[in-house]
C-alpha cells in the first residue's frame, strides 16, 4: 500500500485491489468529459451551492451571536471570562458532533447515494436552528436553557457532518476533470456566501438597542432558517444522483462497511486530510470567530467593527475561493496548499499586531486579508483535492472522517483553546500564535508527503 501511495496520489489499495472484481477499474477508465456532459449538471451545482449555503448560514449564525450575547443569555451566573469559555465550549459541541454525523451519513452516502442524505441533513439542520430561535433563556428556565442549547447545537453539527461533504461530492464528482478545482471552489464558496448572509443579519441586529437585542433581536436570524430550508428542500428534490455513485452502483462497487475500509486501506489519505483541515480551519476560526470575542471583550473594540470586518472578508472570499480553486486546475492542488500554509504562518503575527492597534481600519483590514485572501488559498482547492484522494466506494466516508475530525480539533476547539491560552497568559497573545504555528507545521509536512492529484479520474 505504501507503494501505491507513492505512485498514485490516493495512497490507498482499493483502486487496484478492487478493480478486478468490483468495477473500480471501469470507473477510473471512464472519460471525465463524458460525465461532464450529463444533463442537469448545472442544476446539481445550483442545488448543492444553495443547500450548503443554507446549512452554513444556520451554523454560523450561532458562531457569530454566541460571543456577543449568549454568555449573558445562557451563562449569566459565570464571570465574563468563564462565560466566554463556556460559550466557546457550546460552539465546539457543534464541531464535536460533526465527525459522528460524518461517519453516519458517510456510511449511508457511500451505500445508498448522496442525494437522499443531503435532503435529510438539510431538513435536520433547519429544524434545530429554528428551535434555537425559540429557546427560553436562563432567567426563564435556569439550567435547562444551556442544556437545550447544547443539545440543539449538537444536532446542528451532526447534520453539517453529512452536508459539508455530501454537497461537495455531488458537485465535484460530476465536474469536468480540467475544471474540477473551479467547481469545487464554487461549492466551497457557499460557505462565505452563507457567512455574508449571517453577517448581514448580525450587523443589522447589533444596531438594535442593547435591551431589544437581548430580549428578542437575537432570535430573528435563527427563525429565518425555516423559510430558507423549505426553499432548499424544494430545489434539492429536482436533482439527479451523482454520476460517480451511479457508475459504482452499476459495477456493483459498493463498500459494505465504508468506514472500515477507510481505516484499514485509506488511512494515509485520511491523515493528510486531517492535518490539512486541522490548520486550515484553525486559522479561519481564529480570524473570524475568536477575533470577535478578543476584539470586543479584551481590546474593547465596537461590535460593529468586528462584524463589518468579517462581512467584508467573506464578500471578497466569495470571489477568491473559486478563483483559487480554478488556479489549482492550472498549478495543481499541492502548490496552492503549500503557498496557503506558508502565508498563514507568516501572517498570524501581523494579524494580532493589527488587531492590537485598536484602529478600526487596520482591524478590519487584518480580518479581510486573513479570511478573504489567505484562507481561500487553501479552502478553494480543498474540495477537489480531498475528493481526489479517495475512490468512489469510500469517498464520502473517507473525506468525512479526515475533514470532520480535523475540523473538530482545529476549528471547533481553536476559539476555546485560544480563549483559555489568553486567560492563562493574562491577556498576552503569543501562546495563541505559537499554538497555530504548530498546527501549520504539521499541515505543511502532510502536504509535502502527498503527490499531485489534479489529473486523477473520479
Amino acid at each position: 500500500m505504501s507503494q501505491q501511495f507513492e505512485t498514485a496520489p490516493v495512497g490507498a489499495g482499493a483502486a487496484s485491489g478492487h478493480a478486478g472484481n468490483t468495477g473500480e477499474g471501469h470507473r477510473n477508465d471512464a472519460p471525465a468529459a463524458a460525465r461532464a456532459a450529463a444533463p442537469g449538471y448545472g442544476r446539481v451545482v445550483a442545488a448543492s451551492c444553495f443547500g450548503t449555503a443554507i446549512e452554513w448560514y444556520d451554523f454560523f449564525v450561532y458562531g457569530f451571536l454566541a460571543p456577543i450575547v449568549f454568555d449573558r443569555l445562557f451563562f449569566p451566573q459565570l464571570d465574563p471570562m468563564a462565560g466566554m469559555i463556556a460559550v466557546f465550549a457550546t460552539f465546539a459541541v457543534g464541531f464535536i458532533a460533526r465527525p459522528i454525523g460524518g461517519i453516519v451519513f458517510g456510511h449511508y452516502g457511500d451505500r445508498i447515494g448522496r442525494k437522499s442524505i443531503l435532503l435529510f441533513t438539510l431538513i435536520l439542520m433547519g429544524v434545530a436552528t429554528t428551535l434555537i430561535g425559540l429557546l427560553p433563556t436562563y432567567d426563564k428556565v435556569g439550567m435547562w436553557a444551556p442544556v437545550m442549547l447544547v443539545t440543539l447545537r449538537f444536532i446542528q453539527g451532526f447534520a453539517l457532518g453529512g452536508e459539508s461533504v455530501g454537497g461537495l461530492l455531488m458537485t465535484v464528482e460530476g465536474a469536468p476533470a480540467h475544471l474540477r478545482g473551479l467547481f469545487g471552489g464554487l461549492i466551497q464558496a457557499a460557505g462565505p456566501t452563507s457567512i455574508v448572509g449571517a453577517s448581514l443579519a448580525i450587523v443589522l441586529i447589533t444596531r438594535l438597542p442593547e435591551d431589544d437585542l437581548l430580549a428578542w433581536g437575537w432570535r430573528l436570524p435563527f427563525l429565518v432558517s425555516l423559510l430558507l430550508v423549505a426553499l432548499g428542500t424544494y430545489v434539492r428534490l429536482k436533482v439527479e444522483e451523482s454520476p460517480s455513485f451511479k457508475a459504482a452502483e452499476q459495477h456493483r462497487d459498493i463498500a459494505k462497511v465504508p468506514v472500515a475500509e477507510v481505516i484499514t486501506q485509506y488511512w494515509r489519505p485520511t491523515l493528510v486530510t486531517f492535518f490539512i483541515c486541522l490548520a486550515e480551519t484553525s486559522f479561519f476560526y481564529l480570524v473570524a470567530i475568536f477575533s470577535l470575542s478578543y476584539g470586543t471583550k479584551t481590546l474593547g473594540l465596537p461590535r460593529s467593527v468586528m462584524a463589518d470586518g468579517v462581512l467584508y472578508a467573506n464578500i471578497l472570499a466569495m470571489l477568491t475561493i473559486p478563483a483559487f480553486g480554478m488556479l489549482s486546475d492550472k498549478l495543481g492542488r499541492r502548490p496552492m496548499f503549500l503557498m496557503g500554509l506558508a502565508a498563514t504562518a507568516i501572517f498570524i503575527y501581523p494579524f494580532f499586531l493589527m488587531m492590537g492597534s485598536k484602529e478600526a481600519a487596520l482591524v478590519m483590514l487584518a480580518i479581510v486579508i486573513g479570511a478573504g485572501v489567505i484562507h481561500p488559498m487553501m479552502f478553494g482547492p480543498e474540495g477537489s483535492f480531498f475528493s481526489e484522494l479517495f475512490d468512489t466506494r469510500v469517498r464520502f466516508s473517507g473525506v468525512s472522517l479526515g475533514k470532520q475530525i480535523g475540523t473538530v480539533l482545529g476549528g471547533g476547539l481553536a476559539p476555546m483553546i485560544a480563549a483559555s491560552l489568553l486567560a492563562w497568559s493574562h491577556g498576552h497573545i503569543w501562546p495563541v500564535i505559537a499554538y497555530f504555528l504548530v498546527l501549520a507545521a504539521m499541515a505543511l509536512i502532510s502536504t509535502l508527503l502527498v503527490r499531485e492529484t489534479r489529473h486523477r479520474a473520479l
